[in-house]
């Protein structure tokens, strides 16, 4: 497995996490919700650390496609780029809150948290696929 789809796996691991923590509480399984969206938030580290790690040995690469892809290319990798930026502090503002039990605050900031989280994670698939697949 390359590094790039490695990172890709990861990205997508975290999706499923995040779906698999919010089936959770909305089943009323807090415990269960806990061990997934800590378990998110980790992938989500390691993907950082290994994105972070394959740029600076490799650089960047180019997106080779044209027509109408190219547009669409960029308009995902923009929303995903300046989402995943904004998203850091959301999850550690939301995932502390959670761990120190303050409830209420938590499920505020969590519901703008969870769908830009999974849009991120959903997205860096994505871009994954179009960069190095197509």
């Amino acid at each position: 497995m390359s590094w790039p789809a490695f990172n890709a796996f990861l990205n997508f691991s975290c999706a499923f996490l995040l779906l698999l923590g919010w089936r959770e509480i909305r089943a009323g399984r807090r415990a269960r919700h806990r061990a997934f969206m800590i378990s998110a938030f980790l992938v989500s580290v390691g993907f950082l650390v290994s994105y972070l790690l394959y740029h600076s040995y490799s650089g960047s690469r180019s997106f080779g496609g044209q027509g109408w892809i190219r547009p669409l290319y960029f308009a995902v990798l923009i929303s995903h780029s300046l989402l995943a930026a904004a998203v850091v502090p959301l999850v550690v503002v939301t995932l502390s809150r959670g761990l120190r039990g303050h409830f209420v605050p938590h499920r505020k900031v969590a519901r703008w948290t969870l769908p830009i989280w999974l849009y991120v994670s959903a997205t860096g698939v994505i871009v994954y696929l179009m960069l190095y697949q197509l």
